[in-house]
């Protein structure tokens, strides 16, 4: 099945491409076109973007762009409680795959706190996040389960992490897969970006997605949130 046979909400556009390598270039010029056009317009951008393995030739491709990048804040759709030199820190592969070079210059609101337990982690990100300006773009992935950021099926905070009226920022979320503790910004948060990327890859992929938009219980797919919105998705086999 191709992408090109779903049938999509007039507020999704679909960018067809032929491979990783095509996908990682054409992102990241597209985001980094949006941040400059943000630079241009009021003097600074932010950037929010999702961790794990996928996205690292995205990130190697982002960090070779020209741009401004001291006027540049960079944070996390969700990340793992884990210190930042721990291997499954999305904050240490930030660090590793873009916040290098010129791109050091940007400056990173993370997500990761250290404190008593999870709970109070997140409530000190949250309060964090209060000094993240307005987000010009958001890229997010999707797991094969629906989950999208740290929002996943059957967590015990995910009726209020899908609340698009939630006052909260950040709430401690639980994944099914090691590690389990994560930090979430909120869907209230992640959808007041101006312009929302989905960064898809493979055929399981797009099973997921075709099993996203075949329903509307957004706790059994919190994907299926964000797929109404004006969205581009950014796919290839």
């Amino acid at each position: 099945m191709a992408i090109s046979e779903l049938k999509l909400p007039a507020s999704v556009q679909v960018h067809d491409l032929v491979d990783a390598k095509a996908l990682a270039a054409t992102l990241a010029h597209d985001v980094a076109e949006r941040l400059r056009a943000a630079i241009a317009a009021k003097g600074q951008a932010c950037v929010v973007l999702s961790g794990g393995r996928s996205p690292v030739p995205f990130l190697e491709q982002l960090a070779g762009e020209q741009l401004d990048w001291g006027k540049v804040t960079v944070s996390l759709a969700d990340e793992r409680w884990v210190p930042v030199e721990h291997a499954d820190s999305n904050a240490g592969l930030l660090a590793r795959h873009l916040l290098k070079g010129a791109a050091a210059k940007a400056r990173f609101v993370g997500l990761y706190q250290q404190a008593e337990n999870l709970d109070a982690a997140a409530v000190v990100a949250d309060q964090g996040l209060a000094e993240l300006p307005a987000i010009d773009v958001l890229v997010l992935g999707m797991g094969d389960d629906g989950h999208t950021a740290s929002l996943f099926p059957n967590s015990p905070n995910l009726a209020e992490g899908l609340d698009p009226n939630s006052q909260r920022r950040c709430l401690p979320m639980l994944a099914p897969s090691v590690p389990h503790q994560r930090l979430s910004m909120t869907r209230s948060l992640l959808a007041s970006a101006a312009f929302i990327a989905l960064s898809v890859q493979g055929p399981g992929k797009l099973a997921t997605l075709r099993a996203a938009l075949a329903g509307n219980d957004l706790s059994e797919m919190p994907i299926r949130a964000f797929l109404h919105d004006p969205l581009d998705i950014y796919w290839c086999p």
